[in-house]
């Protein structure tokens, strides 16, 4: 079945809502990445423009010798006035649009943040623009917010459940594609 791995990128050692702020891997999240991808092998890459996932991408396409695209659809969910902001602070700010964005953050989204269904879009146009040939193996370097809304759609979960899907830094994903046909 046609599909993408999808990759989150490792430790950047920030406690927030990064969303599109460019922070740079530690040297932690470097050796996650290395680690995570050896024995695994992919006829492209396609990377997040966001540092913390291109700039693996580009060196492991190097040393694989494997071709690599920059997605600027596959940047994180931009999180609007959170993003930087520790989840704590937040909760006590600002809890009441904390605890609807949980519940529902579709209908929900950060003040000034990117709704779900602008994320939904943006992502899709992105894997669709590089869709894998049948049997291709295709790595795609992304988000943590971006993995949970593709398995929610993927799986047919309901998007209020992407805060309780756990996504390790650098762990990976089977997508299958195409994605099923659903309403948002």
């Amino acid at each position: 079945m046609a599909g993408f791995d999808l990759l989150r990128h490792g430790d950047t050692g920030e406690a927030s809502y990064r969303g599109q702020l460019d922070d740079a891997l530690t040297a932690q999240g470097w050796a996650q990445l290395w680690q995570a991808v050896q024995g695994r092998q992919w006829q492209r890459i396609v990377t997040s423009p966001l540092q913390r996932c291109a700039a693996f991408a580009r060196e492991l396409a190097t040393q694989r010798e494997v071709p690599l695209a920059v997605a600027e659809g596959l940047a994180e969910y931009h999180f609007g006035h959170w993003q930087g902001v520790p989840i704590a602070q937040i909760a006590e700010q600002d809890g009441q649009a904390l605890a609807a964005f949980w519940r529902d953050p579709w209908q929900n989204p950060p003040p000034a943040g990117e709704t779900l269904s602008q994320f939904s879009a943006r992502l899709h146009a992105a894997l669709a623009a590089h869709a894998p040939a049948k049997d291709e193996r295709v790595l795609v370097v992304t988000h943590g917010g971006a993995i949970r809304l593709l398995r929610c759609w993927a799986e047919g979960r309901s998007f209020a459940d992407m805060a309780g899907i756990d996504v390790p830094h650098a762990s990976f994903y089977r997508l299958p594609w195409p994605l099923p046909e659903r309403s948002l």
